[in-house]
């Protein structure tokens, strides 16, 4: 018997295969969790479509109070929750909180939506109404950083807009995503959600099932062309949050300490494990060595350890794979800049990167114009703002960026000329589900929250009445 298992159909199954889970704070075994096989795949996606008539002619209210309810439930267990996720995912207890928070939080407001169909025109001659009408099956495919928040990302608009829905967690942090598929079974009719794992190898089942109508991926670039390139043979519809560089342009005239904090903050989130994060910051020249100094002490001031350990700041990265890909991007930082903060491994188990500030690098080093996806953080020195962004922009990612200054109309004109899908001011990371989301070039397709995203779960009907009969 497995500790966590699949949910197809509204029945909680043992896997055909089972799948060990990993605490990244001590590679030790932490779960073992059920593991589905190709047969239950095209099980969950066939109980997804034998569920769907019904949930679409389901009123909107009882979908609603049937996501309102998932949030009841995770608010409920907010606590067992969070320690399984700490121990599949490494954040600190405190950010594992905050993501239970912030799962709560989204499916509460998806819980206050529908479709956006309305009436475009009505008088003497016609009437024109646009509907959103649900699509159908929706695969829903999570990553390893946030699976517990992006699951339910998925799941909260899928189900409002009258889909149902299959999704495959990341194999590395499956646990808290299945632990919530109990949940599910109780609160929505059977197959409406249904939750699987793999060990990477039921995506192309997914992407190119001629039952999916549509894939709600988050994830690398790299593996959403392979998605997109999937789907192309049945015109799936795509939602793509993929890759990002984020850059902090920090002007001439900040609180030094205020923007460490804030950058130093926005890098480090979940062991830097985050799309937004903040990868590269440019600091102006007249006071680069000072911004340099604040980052370096916040980042010898963080206390890294396992994530159940009370005072921790910064976790493990959350598996073997990530881990020595990122002590990678560290010897590539030692070989092109000054590194001034950090930059050791830990003599001990588990996936521990001390958090890492280096100075003195160039847009062109490989520590710069990659996505690390760790707790690097490199700081770049520049004098021109025409300059800087065209290196900012000179990349094929554009997710987020920010600027920082002590003048807001002044870090606003540099803002507007970032080309990412998110721009911040004095801040970064400042999401919400009332907010859209998408990104620029290589970091997505499509729109995730608030009214925009839940309607990509749903088909444009155009109803064009005339008025007089024929």
């Amino acid at each position: 018997m497995t500790d966590f298992k699949l949910l197809i159909g509204g029945e909680l199954v043992e896997g055909d295969l089972t799948l060990d889970v990993v605490n990244p704070a001590t590679e030790a075994v932490f779960a073992t969790v059920a593991r589905a096989s190709e047969k239950q795949a095209h099980q969950a996606v066939a109980a997804a479509k034998a569920a769907f008539p019904g949930w679409a002619a389901t009123p909107l209210a009882d979908r609603q109070a049937a996501v309102a309810k998932l949030a009841d439930r995770i608010a409920e267990n907010a606590e067992e929750l969070a320690r399984i996720l700490t121990s599949e995912q490494g954040k600190p207890l405190p950010e594992a909180m905050g993501e239970l928070a912030w799962t709560e939080g989204y499916l509460r407001h998806y819980a206050t939506l529908g479709p956006s169909s309305h009436v475009i025109q009505d008088d003497d001659a016609f009437r024109i109404e646009v509907r959103r009408e649900p699509l159908g099956v929706v695969a829903g495919i999570v990553p390893w950083n946030f699976p517990l928040l992006v699951a339910c990302w998925k799941i909260g608009p899928a189900v409002i807009a009258g889909n149902t829905i299959v999704i495959k967690t990341s194999p590395t942090t499956p646990a808290t995503t299945l632990k919530i598929g109990e949940y599910c079974r109780d609160i929505f009719p059977a197959g409406v959600v249904n939750i699987i794992t793999d060990n990477n190898e039921l995506g192309p089942l997914l992407t190119g099932h001629p039952d999916v109508a549509k894939v709600s991926f988050t994830g690398s670039t790299e593996t959403g062309k392979k998605i997109a390139s999937n789907g192309a043979n049945t015109l799936k519809r795509l939602t793509l949050e993929l890759g990002g560089n984020d850059a902090a342009i920090v002007l001439d005239d900040v609180n030094i300490p205020a923007a460490a904090a804030g950058v130093f903050g926005a890098a480090t989130l979940n062991a830097g494990q985050v799309c937004l994060a903040v990868k590269r910051a440019y600091v102006h020249d007249s006071i680069y060595d000072e911004m340099c100094d604040a980052l370096a002490d916040l980042a010898r001031q963080a206390v890294v350890d396992d994530g159940l350990k009370q005072g921790t700041t910064i976790g493990p990265l959350q598996n073997r794979m990530q881990f020595e890909k990122v002590k990678g991007f560290l010897e590539d930082a030692k070989a092109a800049g000054k590194v001034i903060a950090g930059g050791n491994i830990p003599d001990r188990e588990g996936y521990f990167i001390e958090p890492t500030i280096v100075r003195d690098v160039k847009s062109s080093d490989r520590i710069v114009a990659e996505e690390q996806f760790g707790p690097i953080l490199p700081v770049i020195r520049y004098s021109d703002i025409d300059a800087v962004l065209a290196e900012v922009n000179g990349t094929d990612y554009g997710l987020g960026g920010s600027v920082w200054s002590g003048n807001v109309e002044r870090a606003v004109e540099v803002a507007t000329r970032i080309e990412s899908g998110s721009v911040w001011v004095n801040q970064h990371i400042n999401i919400g589900p009332h907010i859209p989301m998408s990104g620029y070039k290589s970091s997505g397709v499509g729109i995730e929250q608030a009214q925009e995203g839940l309607d990509e779960f749903t088909q444009m009907r155009v109803i064009n009445i005339a008025r007089q009969p024929v």
